[in-house]
């Protein structure tokens, strides 16, 4: 069968490279439509607007859309004194906005914070400057290669890649210490961003990840109908599946079991891609929304930017007969232990998961199987700061 990926005008073949040959040799990462050198070292001045609240309105230039120029309005806030301080680049979800209170809360937390809009929107109504806006249709519209660039996902991480540029750029800031979190499209985006821009030195897509045309909220509705070959090109250049084996950084996962948009199987086959250092965190029936209070994010990035204490480390797990065990490692006391099940039958979204007690014993977790099949489950422990990590889910049959 000829290559699908060859008829796509973004699409790097990959080749197979001998174990003797040299780095420099290698293949390079895949990048997509983006010219990341370039957006890393673009010229991003900000526009300063008012101050509300405790922080301060920003635009600053965005890619061209339609061959016309835009701007990207956004909120700062930053800590009292002059640093450096770590920053983090906030990234909202679908029917979001930038949001102000988001950035307060991590420049109360001692970071530089930038939380920009991805729906060519300022502080009150569009900008006539603005790029695409976030509804479906510009997400999943057909293209070619000179509309490519006028998609919503080019611009959406243009933008946070030009934010990250700008905010790196400030004197207050420490550059070498900088993480993105985004929250559902903005986990989406966070899933794509880690994977191009290697400046940042942790990431957190909340809900958000890839493989949207296996299972999603848009495989049926938007995926599923669209022409082969016009689906096919749309994920080659914008499903996160394509960059999350270029994540350097640290990256934790957080989603919920019942996560109406992002369910648990493309989740773990994003999280499975990623080749370096990774932790993840399902919680049982975890709500979705713009919520950004979430421990285990405030925890995670403080561990790589403000040298904290990390979250626990969960191991492998393993199975003898009906019980399963994980080792943990941790810095804080556990507070609890959990085996996390379902039946596993119908859409992940429905199913009626259970929660009951494992046990701690000289760094490990152990708990026996209930007898229901098919079915699904994963061990997770919270510590006595509150966070909640755990492990892969497991699939047994009938």
């Amino acid at each position: 069968m000829r290559n699908p990926l060859s008829k796509y005008f973004f699409v790097s073949l990959l080749l197979l490279v001998p174990a003797t040959v040299s780095r420099a040799d290698a293949p390079k990462p895949f990048t997509g439509p983006w010219d990341i050198p370039a957006l890393q070292k673009a010229e991003v001045k900000p526009e300063w607007g008012e101050t509300v609240g405790k922080a301060r309105e920003v635009y600053y230039p965005g890619e061209p859309y339609q061959g016309k120029p835009t701007r990207v309005f956004a909120y700062y806030a930053k800590p009292t004194g002059d640093g450096p301080f770590p920053a983090v680049v906030l990234v909202h979800g679908g029917g979001g906005k930038a949001f102000r209170e988001w950035a307060e809360h991590w420049s109360a937390r001692g970071y530089c914070a930038l939380a920009m809009d991805l729906a060519g929107k300022g502080p009150k109504d569009w900008l006539p400057d603005g790029g695409p806006d976030q509804s479906d249709e510009p997400k999943f519209r057909d293209f070619d290669e000179k509309t490519a660039k006028d998609m919503w996902t080019y611009h959406a991480v243009a933008a946070v890649l030009r934010g990250h540029t700008m905010i790196a750029s400030f004197p207050e800031v420490d550059k070498d210490k900088t993480a993105v979190t985004g929250i559902s499209w903005g986990g989406y985006l966070t899933c794509i961003v880690s994977g191009l821009d290697n400046r940042f030195k942790a990431a957190v897509p909340v809900y958000g990840c890839g493989f949207l045309h296996e299972n999603s909220a848009w495989k049926e509705n938007r995926l599923d109908k669209m022409e082969a070959a016009r689906r096919d090109r749309w994920v080659q250049n914008f499903d996160p599946s394509r960059y999350l084996s270029g994540v350097k950084c640290p990256i934790l996962f957080l989603n919920g079991t019942n996560d109406f948009a992002y369910p648990l199987d493309s989740y773990r086959k994003c999280y499975n891609l990623v080749p370096g250092e990774k932790m993840l965190s399902v919680r049982v029936r975890l709500p979705h929304g713009h919520i950004w209070t979430f421990p285990e994010v405030d925890t995670f990035i403080d561990s790589y930017l403000k040298k904290g204490e990390p979250l626990p480390v969960l191991g492998p797990m393993t199975t003898s007969g009906e019980a399963i065990s994980v080792t943990v490692t941790a810095k804080q006391k556990l507070k609890q232990a959990q085996l996390n099940y379902a039946v596993a039958t119908g859409p992940w979204q429905k199913r009626e998961w259970k929660s009951v007690p494992a046990e701690i014993t000289n760094g490990k977790v152990t708990a026996k199987l209930p007898a229901d099949r098919p079915l699904v489950y994963y061990l997770s422990v919270t510590d006595a700061r509150g966070p909640e990590v755990s492990t892969s889910h497991v699939e047994l049959g009938k």
